[in-house]
Protein backbone atom coordinates (compact mmCIF):
# COMPACT_ATOMS: atom_id res chain seq x y z
CA UNK A 1 0.00 0.00 0.00
CA UNK A 2 1.28 3.87 -0.59
CA UNK A 3 -0.04 6.68 0.37
CA UNK A 4 0.39 10.05 -1.67
CA UNK A 5 -0.92 13.18 -0.45
CA UNK A 6 -2.79 14.94 -3.50
CA UNK A 7 -3.36 18.18 -1.70
CA UNK A 8 -4.23 19.71 1.99
CA UNK A 9 -7.44 17.54 2.62
CA UNK A 10 -6.99 14.61 0.22
CA UNK A 11 -5.15 11.43 0.78
CA UNK A 12 -4.50 9.26 -2.06
CA UNK A 13 -4.27 5.72 -0.71
CA UNK A 14 -3.03 3.27 -3.93
CA UNK A 15 -2.04 -0.80 -4.07
CA UNK A 16 0.48 -0.95 -6.59
CA UNK A 17 1.35 -4.54 -5.90
CA UNK A 18 -2.06 -6.78 -7.17
CA UNK A 19 -3.92 -6.99 -9.75
CA UNK A 20 -6.56 -4.22 -10.38
CA UNK A 21 -9.75 -6.75 -9.47
CA UNK A 22 -8.14 -6.80 -5.83
CA UNK A 23 -6.70 -3.33 -5.36
CA UNK A 24 -10.55 -2.80 -5.97
CA UNK A 25 -11.76 -4.84 -3.24
CA UNK A 26 -9.19 -3.23 -0.90
CA UNK A 27 -10.14 0.14 -1.40
CA UNK A 28 -13.93 -0.63 -1.03
CA UNK A 29 -13.18 -2.73 2.12
CA UNK A 30 -10.64 0.20 3.87
CA UNK A 31 -13.69 2.67 2.81
CA UNK A 32 -16.27 0.45 4.72
CA UNK A 33 -13.63 0.36 7.81
CA UNK A 34 -13.05 3.73 7.33
CA UNK A 35 -16.74 4.68 7.56
CA UNK A 36 -17.92 2.43 10.15
CA UNK A 37 -13.92 3.38 12.59
CA UNK A 38 -13.64 6.71 11.37
CA UNK A 39 -10.97 8.92 13.32
CA UNK A 40 -12.13 12.47 14.22
CA UNK A 41 -11.24 15.08 10.97
CA UNK A 42 -12.27 12.20 8.81
CA UNK A 43 -14.62 13.44 5.81
CA UNK A 44 -14.95 10.77 3.07
CA UNK A 45 -13.47 8.31 1.16
CA UNK A 46 -14.03 7.26 -2.71
CA UNK A 47 -12.86 4.03 -4.23
CA UNK A 48 -11.62 3.85 -7.84
CA UNK A 49 -10.14 0.99 -9.88
CA UNK A 50 -7.29 0.67 -8.43
CA UNK A 51 -7.19 3.38 -5.73
CA UNK A 52 -9.17 4.54 -2.48
CA UNK A 53 -8.83 8.51 -2.51
CA UNK A 54 -9.51 9.80 1.76
CA UNK A 55 -10.81 13.63 1.96
CA UNK A 56 -10.18 14.91 5.56
CA UNK A 57 -9.75 17.99 7.60
CA UNK A 58 -6.18 18.93 8.14
CA UNK A 59 -6.76 20.99 10.53
CA UNK A 60 -8.05 18.34 13.08
CA UNK A 61 -6.13 14.93 11.87
CA UNK A 62 -2.72 15.37 10.57
CA UNK A 63 -2.19 13.36 6.72
CA UNK A 64 0.22 10.78 8.56
CA UNK A 65 -2.14 10.23 11.81
CA UNK A 66 -4.69 9.40 9.21
CA UNK A 67 -2.00 6.98 7.39
CA UNK A 68 -1.89 5.29 10.75
CA UNK A 69 -5.38 4.56 10.76
CA UNK A 70 -5.87 2.36 8.03
CA UNK A 71 -6.35 -1.22 8.44
CA UNK A 72 -3.95 -4.15 8.10
CA UNK A 73 -4.25 -4.60 4.54
CA UNK A 74 -3.39 -8.66 5.29
CA UNK A 75 -6.90 -9.34 6.84
CA UNK A 76 -9.18 -6.63 5.59
CA UNK A 77 -12.57 -7.46 4.22
CA UNK A 78 -15.43 -5.88 3.67
CA UNK A 79 -18.07 -5.64 6.27
CA UNK A 80 -21.40 -5.27 4.64
CA UNK A 81 -23.48 -8.19 3.17
CA UNK A 82 -23.45 -7.83 -0.64
CA UNK A 83 -26.31 -8.47 -2.79
CA UNK A 84 -27.36 -10.24 -6.33
CA UNK A 85 -29.83 -8.25 -8.12
CA UNK A 86 -31.30 -9.43 -11.75
CA UNK A 87 -32.00 -5.90 -14.08
CA UNK A 88 -34.80 -6.30 -16.41
CA UNK A 89 -33.16 -4.69 -20.38
CA UNK A 90 -33.83 -3.97 -23.87
CA UNK A 91 -31.54 -3.96 -26.22
CA UNK A 92 -30.47 -1.98 -29.22
CA UNK A 93 -33.04 0.60 -32.08
CA UNK A 94 -33.41 3.77 -30.70
CA UNK A 95 -32.46 2.48 -26.93
CA UNK A 96 -29.21 0.79 -28.14
CA UNK A 97 -27.72 3.33 -30.62
CA UNK A 98 -24.83 1.99 -30.60
CA UNK A 99 -25.32 -1.60 -30.80
CA UNK A 100 -25.45 -2.02 -34.36
CA UNK A 101 -21.88 -0.36 -34.93
CA UNK A 102 -20.11 -2.17 -31.83
CA UNK A 103 -21.29 -5.54 -33.61
CA UNK A 104 -20.16 -4.90 -36.82
CA UNK A 105 -16.52 -3.64 -35.45
CA UNK A 106 -16.50 -7.05 -33.78
CA UNK A 107 -17.70 -8.93 -37.19
CA UNK A 108 -20.27 -10.14 -34.45
CA UNK A 109 -24.65 -10.31 -35.14
CA UNK A 110 -26.50 -7.76 -32.48
CA UNK A 111 -27.81 -11.35 -31.37
CA UNK A 112 -24.65 -12.11 -30.25
CA UNK A 113 -23.39 -9.10 -28.83
CA UNK A 114 -27.23 -9.30 -26.92
CA UNK A 115 -26.52 -12.96 -25.78
CA UNK A 116 -22.94 -12.17 -24.76
CA UNK A 117 -23.65 -8.90 -22.88
CA UNK A 118 -26.77 -11.59 -21.18
CA UNK A 119 -24.97 -14.04 -20.18
CA UNK A 120 -22.46 -12.19 -18.01
CA UNK A 121 -22.39 -12.29 -14.60
CA UNK A 122 -21.03 -8.44 -12.90
CA UNK A 123 -19.60 -6.86 -9.83
CA UNK A 124 -20.17 -3.69 -8.93
CA UNK A 125 -16.44 -2.27 -8.82
CA UNK A 126 -17.38 1.03 -7.39
CA UNK A 127 -19.97 3.91 -8.17
CA UNK A 128 -18.89 7.68 -9.73
CA UNK A 129 -19.10 9.44 -12.59
CA UNK A 130 -22.78 10.35 -11.45
CA UNK A 131 -24.72 9.77 -8.33
CA UNK A 132 -25.39 5.76 -8.12
CA UNK A 133 -23.43 4.94 -11.74
CA UNK A 134 -21.94 1.56 -11.04
CA UNK A 135 -19.23 0.81 -12.73
CA UNK A 136 -19.46 -3.01 -13.45
CA UNK A 137 -16.27 -5.68 -14.47
CA UNK A 138 -17.38 -9.32 -16.02
CA UNK A 139 -17.81 -7.86 -19.29
CA UNK A 140 -16.80 -10.62 -21.98
CA UNK A 141 -13.26 -9.40 -23.31
CA UNK A 142 -15.38 -9.44 -26.77
CA UNK A 143 -17.51 -6.77 -25.80
CA UNK A 144 -14.55 -3.78 -24.63
CA UNK A 145 -14.89 -1.05 -26.40
CA UNK A 146 -13.10 2.47 -26.42
CA UNK A 147 -14.55 5.62 -25.22
CA UNK A 148 -16.40 7.49 -27.72
CA UNK A 149 -14.15 10.41 -29.28
CA UNK A 150 -17.14 12.75 -28.80
CA UNK A 151 -19.25 12.40 -25.71
CA UNK A 152 -23.47 13.06 -26.21
CA UNK A 153 -24.65 15.73 -24.31
CA UNK A 154 -27.40 14.06 -23.40
CA UNK A 155 -27.65 10.00 -22.57
CA UNK A 156 -31.53 9.08 -20.96
CA UNK A 157 -31.77 7.36 -18.12
CA UNK A 158 -31.48 3.56 -17.75
CA UNK A 159 -28.97 4.06 -20.83
CA UNK A 160 -27.11 0.60 -20.37
CA UNK A 161 -23.29 1.44 -21.90
CA UNK A 162 -19.96 0.02 -22.50
CA UNK A 163 -16.82 2.11 -21.80
CA UNK A 164 -13.51 0.04 -21.90
CA UNK A 165 -13.96 -3.36 -19.86
CA UNK A 166 -16.54 -1.34 -17.72
CA UNK A 167 -20.37 -1.99 -18.35
CA UNK A 168 -22.78 0.47 -16.81
CA UNK A 169 -26.03 1.92 -16.24
CA UNK A 170 -26.77 5.20 -16.65
CA UNK A 171 -29.26 6.46 -13.76
CA UNK A 172 -30.22 9.59 -14.55
CA UNK A 173 -30.32 11.84 -18.03
CA UNK A 174 -26.45 13.47 -18.27
CA UNK A 175 -23.75 13.99 -20.87
CA UNK A 176 -22.19 10.89 -21.99
CA UNK A 177 -19.17 9.12 -23.88
CA UNK A 178 -19.94 4.83 -23.55
CA UNK A 179 -20.96 2.99 -26.19
CA UNK A 180 -24.69 3.00 -25.63
CA UNK A 181 -26.14 -0.82 -26.17
CA UNK A 182 -29.67 -1.00 -24.72
CA UNK A 183 -31.85 0.58 -21.88
CA UNK A 184 -32.64 -0.67 -18.37
CA UNK A 185 -35.88 -0.78 -16.42
CA UNK A 186 -34.31 0.15 -12.97
CA UNK A 187 -34.29 3.06 -10.35
CA UNK A 188 -30.65 2.89 -9.55
CA UNK A 189 -30.72 6.26 -7.25
CA UNK A 190 -33.09 7.41 -4.74
CA UNK A 191 -31.98 10.62 -2.78
CA UNK A 192 -35.25 10.29 -0.37
CA UNK A 193 -33.51 7.01 0.58
CA UNK A 194 -31.57 6.35 3.68
CA UNK A 195 -29.23 4.42 1.48
CA UNK A 196 -29.62 6.45 -1.84
CA UNK A 197 -28.08 4.37 -4.33
CA UNK A 198 -29.64 0.83 -4.90
CA UNK A 199 -26.38 -0.70 -5.81
CA UNK A 200 -23.26 -0.78 -3.55
CA UNK A 201 -19.79 -1.79 -4.25
CA UNK A 202 -19.45 -5.94 -4.25
CA UNK A 203 -23.00 -6.57 -5.35
CA UNK A 204 -23.27 -8.42 -8.70
CA UNK A 205 -25.83 -8.14 -10.91
CA UNK A 206 -27.55 -9.97 -14.63
CA UNK A 207 -29.20 -8.35 -17.22
CA UNK A 208 -32.38 -9.89 -17.95
CA UNK A 209 -33.50 -9.66 -21.39
CA UNK A 210 -37.35 -8.97 -21.24
CA UNK A 211 -40.75 -8.59 -23.74
CA UNK A 212 -41.37 -5.18 -24.69
CA UNK A 213 -44.28 -4.83 -22.59
CA UNK A 214 -42.91 -6.39 -19.52
CA UNK A 215 -39.92 -3.35 -20.23
CA UNK A 216 -42.83 -0.85 -20.03
CA UNK A 217 -44.24 -1.82 -17.23
CA UNK A 218 -41.34 -2.19 -15.35
CA UNK A 219 -40.14 1.36 -16.61
CA UNK A 220 -42.99 2.86 -15.20
CA UNK A 221 -42.84 0.76 -12.02
CA UNK A 222 -38.73 2.45 -11.60
CA UNK A 223 -40.06 5.73 -11.94
CA UNK A 224 -38.37 8.05 -9.17
CA UNK A 225 -40.83 8.64 -6.05
CA UNK A 226 -42.12 12.20 -6.82
CA UNK A 227 -40.64 15.07 -3.98
CA UNK A 228 -42.99 16.35 -1.07
CA UNK A 229 -43.31 20.15 -1.00
CA UNK A 230 -41.88 22.09 1.82
CA UNK A 231 -44.09 22.66 4.54
CA UNK A 232 -43.53 26.26 5.32
CA UNK A 233 -44.78 29.49 3.56
CA UNK A 234 -43.09 31.00 0.53
CA UNK A 235 -40.49 33.72 1.22
CA UNK A 236 -40.73 35.27 -2.62
CA UNK A 237 -42.35 34.67 -5.67
CA UNK A 238 -39.28 34.58 -9.08
CA UNK A 239 -40.23 37.12 -11.48
CA UNK A 240 -37.22 36.93 -13.18
CA UNK A 241 -34.14 34.05 -12.73
CA UNK A 242 -31.60 35.53 -13.89
CA UNK A 243 -28.38 33.89 -16.16
CA UNK A 244 -27.93 30.83 -13.46
CA UNK A 245 -29.62 31.03 -9.88
CA UNK A 246 -29.61 28.28 -7.44
CA UNK A 247 -30.36 27.44 -3.88
CA UNK A 248 -26.39 26.56 -2.00
CA UNK A 249 -25.53 25.15 0.96
CA UNK A 250 -22.62 23.49 2.50
CA UNK A 251 -20.91 20.44 0.84
CA UNK A 252 -22.37 16.85 1.20
CA UNK A 253 -20.30 15.00 2.85
CA UNK A 254 -19.98 11.26 3.24
CA UNK A 255 -22.19 10.21 0.02
CA UNK A 256 -18.87 10.27 -2.17
CA UNK A 257 -19.35 6.04 -2.23
CA UNK A 258 -22.58 6.86 -4.01
CA UNK A 259 -21.35 8.73 -6.60
CA UNK A 260 -22.87 12.11 -5.25
CA UNK A 261 -20.77 15.28 -5.77
CA UNK A 262 -19.89 17.55 -2.65
CA UNK A 263 -22.08 20.32 -4.45
CA UNK A 264 -22.73 23.42 -1.89
CA UNK A 265 -21.57 27.57 -2.58
CA UNK A 266 -18.80 27.56 -4.78
CA UNK A 267 -17.70 30.93 -2.94
CA UNK A 268 -18.60 29.25 0.60
CA UNK A 269 -16.98 32.16 2.45
CA UNK A 270 -19.12 34.85 1.07
CA UNK A 271 -22.51 32.89 2.13
CA UNK A 272 -20.96 32.40 5.68
CA UNK A 273 -20.79 36.20 5.70
CA UNK A 274 -24.07 37.05 4.45
CA UNK A 275 -24.83 34.71 7.05
CA UNK A 276 -23.25 36.12 9.72
CA UNK A 277 -24.31 39.22 9.41
CA UNK A 278 -27.98 38.24 9.88
CA UNK A 279 -27.02 36.20 13.19
CA UNK A 280 -27.84 32.92 11.03
CA UNK A 281 -26.48 29.10 11.43
CA UNK A 282 -23.29 30.25 9.23
CA UNK A 283 -24.02 27.36 6.52
CA UNK A 284 -27.94 28.41 6.22
CA UNK A 285 -28.41 28.01 2.26
CA UNK A 286 -28.51 30.79 0.64
CA UNK A 287 -29.01 31.95 -3.34
CA UNK A 288 -26.34 31.69 -5.46
CA UNK A 289 -26.21 34.12 -7.88
CA UNK A 290 -24.06 33.86 -11.06
CA UNK A 291 -22.87 36.97 -13.10
CA UNK A 292 -26.89 38.17 -13.63
CA UNK A 293 -29.05 37.99 -10.65
CA UNK A 294 -33.35 37.41 -10.91
CA UNK A 295 -36.09 39.51 -9.66
CA UNK A 296 -38.42 38.54 -6.62
CA UNK A 297 -40.94 39.54 -5.62
CA UNK A 298 -41.36 39.42 -1.66
CA UNK A 299 -43.78 37.31 0.04
CA UNK A 300 -43.54 37.37 3.27
CA UNK A 301 -41.23 39.71 5.97
CA UNK A 302 -37.95 38.86 6.25
CA UNK A 303 -34.34 40.17 6.34
CA UNK A 304 -32.22 39.75 4.11
CA UNK A 305 -28.22 40.42 3.28
CA UNK A 306 -26.00 39.91 0.24
CA UNK A 307 -22.61 38.77 -0.14
CA UNK A 308 -20.04 37.85 -2.34
CA UNK A 309 -19.16 39.75 -5.37
CA UNK A 310 -19.75 43.30 -6.48
CA UNK A 311 -23.61 43.58 -7.99
CA UNK A 312 -26.22 46.48 -8.75
CA UNK A 313 -29.32 45.59 -6.15
CA UNK A 314 -32.24 47.37 -5.41
CA UNK A 315 -35.22 46.56 -3.00
CA UNK A 316 -38.08 48.46 -4.40
CA UNK A 317 -36.10 50.89 -6.48
CA UNK A 318 -33.34 51.79 -3.41
CA UNK A 319 -29.96 50.72 -3.63
CA UNK A 320 -28.73 47.81 -1.58
CA UNK A 321 -25.50 47.74 -0.57
CA UNK A 322 -23.63 44.38 -0.09
CA UNK A 323 -22.81 43.03 3.54
CA UNK A 324 -25.55 45.50 4.74
CA UNK A 325 -28.60 43.82 6.19
CA UNK A 326 -31.76 45.05 5.00
CA UNK A 327 -35.68 44.33 6.18
CA UNK A 328 -37.80 43.43 3.56
CA UNK A 329 -41.49 43.64 3.19
CA UNK A 330 -44.00 41.99 1.51
CA UNK A 331 -45.17 43.32 -1.81
CA UNK A 332 -41.91 45.12 -2.22
CA UNK A 333 -39.72 43.89 -5.35
CA UNK A 334 -36.14 42.66 -5.13
CA UNK A 335 -34.05 43.39 -8.16
CA UNK A 336 -30.46 41.89 -8.44
CA UNK A 337 -28.80 42.94 -11.67
CA UNK A 338 -25.07 42.11 -12.84
CA UNK A 339 -22.23 41.48 -11.39
CA UNK A 340 -19.32 44.01 -11.73
CA UNK A 341 -16.57 42.03 -10.56
CA UNK A 342 -15.84 38.22 -10.10
CA UNK A 343 -18.99 35.93 -10.46
CA UNK A 344 -21.03 34.92 -7.96
CA UNK A 345 -22.59 36.98 -5.05
CA UNK A 346 -24.74 35.43 -2.17
CA UNK A 347 -28.46 36.20 -0.87
CA UNK A 348 -29.34 35.36 2.62
CA UNK A 349 -32.51 35.75 4.84
CA UNK A 350 -32.90 35.03 8.12
CA UNK A 351 -33.77 31.16 8.78
CA UNK A 352 -32.45 30.20 5.04
CA UNK A 353 -33.38 28.91 1.61
CA UNK A 354 -35.12 25.71 2.13
CA UNK A 355 -32.54 23.62 -0.13
CA UNK A 356 -34.43 23.04 -3.65
CA UNK A 357 -32.61 19.67 -4.41
CA UNK A 358 -32.09 16.24 -2.47
CA UNK A 359 -28.14 14.65 -2.35
CA UNK A 360 -27.31 13.41 -5.84
CA UNK A 361 -29.92 15.68 -7.69
CA UNK A 362 -28.42 18.13 -10.71
CA UNK A 363 -28.26 21.64 -9.69
CA UNK A 364 -31.65 23.02 -10.04
CA UNK A 365 -31.62 26.26 -11.27
CA UNK A 366 -34.57 28.83 -10.49
CA UNK A 367 -37.12 29.46 -13.04
CA UNK A 368 -39.56 32.35 -13.35
CA UNK A 369 -42.68 31.60 -11.02
CA UNK A 370 -40.72 29.73 -9.23
CA UNK A 371 -41.96 30.18 -5.69
CA UNK A 372 -38.83 30.06 -2.68
CA UNK A 373 -39.38 28.80 0.86
CA UNK A 374 -37.87 29.59 4.17
CA UNK A 375 -35.97 26.00 5.31
CA UNK A 376 -38.05 24.25 7.62
CA UNK A 377 -35.30 23.96 10.34
CA UNK A 378 -31.93 24.34 10.61
CA UNK A 379 -29.35 22.76 13.37
CA UNK A 380 -26.00 24.43 13.16
CA UNK A 381 -24.93 26.85 15.62
CA UNK A 382 -24.87 30.58 15.07
CA UNK A 383 -22.10 32.82 15.37
CA UNK A 384 -21.07 34.15 18.48
CA UNK A 385 -19.19 37.29 16.43
CA UNK A 386 -19.37 38.47 12.94
CA UNK A 387 -16.82 37.80 10.14
CA UNK A 388 -14.70 40.18 8.54
CA UNK A 389 -15.36 40.50 4.77
CA UNK A 390 -12.74 39.02 2.70
CA UNK A 391 -13.83 39.57 -0.51
CA UNK A 392 -11.28 41.16 -3.48
CA UNK A 393 -11.01 40.41 -6.96
CA UNK A 394 -9.64 37.46 -8.03
CA UNK A 395 -5.41 37.33 -8.20
CA UNK A 396 -3.92 35.87 -11.35
CA UNK A 397 -2.23 33.10 -9.29
CA UNK A 398 -3.78 30.12 -8.81
CA UNK A 399 -1.46 27.65 -6.05
CA UNK A 400 -1.41 24.30 -6.63
CA UNK A 401 0.54 20.96 -5.83
CA UNK A 402 1.38 19.18 -8.75
CA UNK A 403 -0.92 16.13 -9.29
CA UNK A 404 -1.30 12.44 -8.69
CA UNK A 405 -0.55 11.06 -12.62
CA UNK A 406 2.38 13.84 -13.05
CA UNK A 407 4.59 10.97 -14.66
CA UNK A 408 2.15 10.91 -17.39
CA UNK A 409 2.95 14.10 -18.31
CA UNK A 410 6.23 15.23 -20.33
CA UNK A 411 8.70 17.81 -18.48
CA UNK A 412 7.59 20.27 -21.47
CA UNK A 413 4.02 19.61 -20.50
CA UNK A 414 4.66 20.56 -17.01
CA UNK A 415 6.47 23.32 -17.51
CA UNK A 416 3.98 25.13 -19.80
CA UNK A 417 1.48 24.41 -17.39
CA UNK A 418 3.20 25.68 -15.22
CA UNK A 419 4.42 28.81 -16.39
CA UNK A 420 1.96 29.42 -18.79
CA UNK A 421 -1.64 32.15 -19.01
CA UNK A 422 -4.98 30.58 -19.41
CA UNK A 423 -7.89 32.18 -20.38
CA UNK A 424 -11.47 30.89 -18.45
CA UNK A 425 -14.10 29.43 -21.09
CA UNK A 426 -17.26 30.58 -21.42
CA UNK A 427 -18.36 26.56 -21.44
CA UNK A 428 -16.97 26.93 -17.10
CA UNK A 429 -20.09 25.87 -15.05
CA UNK A 430 -19.91 24.36 -11.20
CA UNK A 431 -18.61 20.95 -12.59
CA UNK A 432 -15.72 22.87 -14.07
CA UNK A 433 -13.59 25.35 -14.73
CA UNK A 434 -12.30 24.87 -18.24
CA UNK A 435 -9.53 27.24 -19.39
CA UNK A 436 -8.26 28.06 -22.56
CA UNK A 437 -4.29 28.55 -23.65
CA UNK A 438 -1.25 26.30 -23.58
CA UNK A 439 -1.96 22.41 -24.44
CA UNK A 440 -0.39 20.20 -21.41
CA UNK A 441 1.84 17.58 -23.45
CA UNK A 442 1.18 14.10 -21.90
CA UNK A 443 3.47 11.32 -22.56
CA UNK A 444 0.76 8.92 -24.03
CA UNK A 445 -3.07 9.06 -23.60
CA UNK A 446 -4.47 11.07 -21.32
CA UNK A 447 -7.20 7.83 -19.76
CA UNK A 448 -6.29 6.71 -16.37
CA UNK A 449 -7.76 3.59 -14.06
CA UNK A 450 -11.02 5.60 -12.79
CA UNK A 451 -10.51 7.34 -9.51
CA UNK A 452 -11.24 9.58 -6.86
CA UNK A 453 -11.67 13.32 -7.76
CA UNK A 454 -10.30 15.61 -4.67
CA UNK A 455 -11.79 19.37 -5.23
CA UNK A 456 -9.62 21.72 -7.18
CA UNK A 457 -8.48 18.80 -9.31
CA UNK A 458 -7.17 19.74 -12.56
CA UNK A 459 -7.73 17.08 -15.30
CA UNK A 460 -6.28 16.80 -18.77
CA UNK A 461 -8.49 15.35 -21.51
CA UNK A 462 -7.68 14.35 -24.99
CA UNK A 463 -7.43 17.38 -26.44
CA UNK A 464 -5.02 18.59 -23.49
CA UNK A 465 -6.58 21.66 -22.28
CA UNK A 466 -6.99 21.46 -18.61
CA UNK A 467 -10.37 21.39 -16.79
CA UNK A 468 -10.32 22.81 -12.64
CA UNK A 469 -13.36 20.51 -11.42
CA UNK A 470 -15.58 21.72 -9.24
CA UNK A 471 -18.14 21.31 -6.34
CA UNK A 472 -20.54 19.46 -9.00
CA UNK A 473 -17.68 17.31 -10.45
CA UNK A 474 -17.94 14.08 -11.00
CA UNK A 475 -16.96 12.08 -7.95
CA UNK A 476 -14.25 9.84 -10.54
CA UNK A 477 -12.70 10.89 -13.38
CA UNK A 478 -10.72 8.61 -15.69
CA UNK A 479 -8.31 11.36 -17.29
CA UNK A 480 -5.07 12.39 -16.06
CA UNK A 481 -4.65 15.00 -13.32
CA UNK A 482 -1.52 17.45 -13.41
CA UNK A 483 -2.11 19.29 -10.19
CA UNK A 484 -4.96 20.18 -7.81
CA UNK A 485 -5.40 23.82 -6.42
CA UNK A 486 -4.74 24.26 -2.54
CA UNK A 487 -7.88 24.07 -0.14
CA UNK A 488 -6.81 28.13 0.56
CA UNK A 489 -7.60 29.09 -3.17
CA UNK A 490 -10.57 26.94 -4.03
CA UNK A 491 -13.20 29.69 -3.55
CA UNK A 492 -11.06 32.14 -5.82
CA UNK A 493 -12.33 29.89 -8.57
CA UNK A 494 -15.80 31.33 -7.71
CA UNK A 495 -14.91 34.66 -9.08
CA UNK A 496 -13.01 33.56 -12.08
CA UNK A 497 -15.16 35.03 -15.09
CA UNK A 498 -14.69 33.70 -18.51
CA UNK A 499 -11.71 35.68 -20.04
CA UNK A 500 -10.30 36.24 -17.01
CA UNK A 501 -6.33 35.19 -17.22
CA UNK A 502 -5.03 33.23 -14.29
CA UNK A 503 -1.66 31.39 -13.93
CA UNK A 504 -0.23 28.35 -11.51
CA UNK A 505 2.33 28.76 -9.04
CA UNK A 506 3.66 25.37 -7.99
CA UNK A 507 3.91 24.49 -4.29
CA UNK A 508 4.04 22.35 -1.90
CA UNK A 509 2.01 20.26 0.61
CA UNK A 510 3.74 22.34 3.70
CA UNK A 511 2.81 25.69 1.79
CA UNK A 512 -0.41 24.52 1.33
CA UNK A 513 -1.05 23.40 5.32
CA UNK A 514 0.50 27.22 6.15
CA UNK A 515 -2.10 28.80 3.48
CA UNK A 516 -4.64 27.32 5.09
CA UNK A 517 -4.05 27.88 8.84
CA UNK A 518 -3.70 31.62 7.73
Amino acid sequence: MATRQVVDGALLVDFPEVSTPEANRLAVAVREHLMVRAVSGFLDAIPGARTLLILFDPLVVAAEDLEQSLPNLSGVSALRQTRAFRIPARYGGELGPDLAALAGERRLSTREVINAHVGAEYRVAFLGFAPGFPYLIGLPEVLHAARLLSPRPRVPAGSIGIGGEYTGVYPSVSPGGWNLIGRAAVNLFDPNADSPSLLAPGDTVRFEEVSETDFSKLSAEARPRPRSSPKTPPAFRVLRPGLYTSVQGPPRLGLSGFGVPTGGAMDLDALLRANALLENPLLAPGLEITLAGPELEVLQGCRLCLAGAPTEAELDGSALALEEPRDAAAGQRLRIGPVSQGVRSYLAITGGFADRGLPGEATQRIQKGDQLYVAERLDQLRPAVRLKSLYSTLPLVLRALPGPQERLFTERGLDAFFSSEYRVSIQSDRRGIRLEGSSVELVGGSDIPPEGTAPGSVQVPGNALPIILGPDRPVTGGYAKVATVIGADLGKLAQARPGERIRFEKVTIEQALAARLE
